[in-house]
């Protein structure tokens, strides 16, 4: 019985982990998107991502198109679409075109929110005096007078 109970624990843990739905992680931490279409064998591969936000939402657009608005999304609030031709059928390449725009709009949003965040860290750290960063021209050539741009003469 006890072995019934680890096998329990595992499984549970394992759907902790997976906090949205047809998305996974890749070995090397890219986050990639995929759906069966209905009634068919094949995939819908829906693009690779930088987070797993972004594969989500390629994800939930891809499942409305496909299943319609009765369809089980990651981000019920965030409705891809609610036009009319959201009802109309879409051919698959379609709906990977519409799924992969949605994603890579969430992913450049994603990255340039942790790169506004990693600029404002690292300047707080430069005004207090601890900072790594001085601001240097790279464009400009050094300047002979100063004693620390004579390295390579001694």
């Amino acid at each position: 019985m006890d072995d019934g109970a680890g096998a329990t624990d595992v499984a549970g843990s394992r759907k902790r982990e997976r906090q949205y739905k047809g998305i996974r992680m890749r070995k090397w931490g890219k986050w990639v998107a995929e759906i069966r279409e209905p009634n068919k064998r094949t995939r819908l591969w829906l693009g690779s991502y930088s987070t797993p936000e972004a594969a989500a939402r390629a994800y939930d657009t891809a499942v409305f198109y496909l299943r319609g608005p009765t369809a089980t999304l990651n981000f019920p609030e965030l409705l891809p679409c609610t036009e009319k031709f959201a009802a109309m059928n879409m051919s698959a390449a379609m709906i990977r075109k519409k799924a992969t725009e949605v994603g890579a709009q969430v992913d450049a949003i994603g990255t340039a929110v942790r790169n506004t965040k990693r600029r404002r860290i690292i300047s707080q750290e430069g005004s207090y005096g601890g900072g790594l960063l001085e601001r240097v021209d790279l464009n400009k050539l050094p300047d002979p007078e100063n004693p620390d741009n004579d390295l390579v003469g001694k």
